[in-house]
């Protein structure tokens, strides 16, 4: 076997984990990071598929934008419970 297709297979293997971590948690934030960590896998995917502007994209928005907003609707649904 190639080394590409052993990383392939560890990155595919633990896209799944987290995934499957990510839907059955408990904890919303804790499905929130999970997810986090699931789209920079994705970010390492797309850079071995040789796919560096797909990457780019789906770092900033995928890992960046998307969990920023996830944790800070979090926040602000946490705020308005406690009133």
């Amino acid at each position: 076997m190639l080394w590409f297709d052993i990383i392939s297979g560890i990155v595919g293997g633990l896209m799944l984990i987290l995934a499957f971590l990510a839907i059955n948690s408990k904890k919303l934030i804790n499905s929130v990071l999970l997810l986090s960590g699931l789209s920079m896998l994705a970010v390492v995917a797309f850079v071995m598929l040789k796919a560096p502007d797909v990457a780019i994209t789906e770092a900033v928005i995928g890992s960046g934008l998307v969990t920023s907003l996830f944790v800070f609707t979090l926040l602000s649904t946490r705020k308005e419970a406690k009133k």
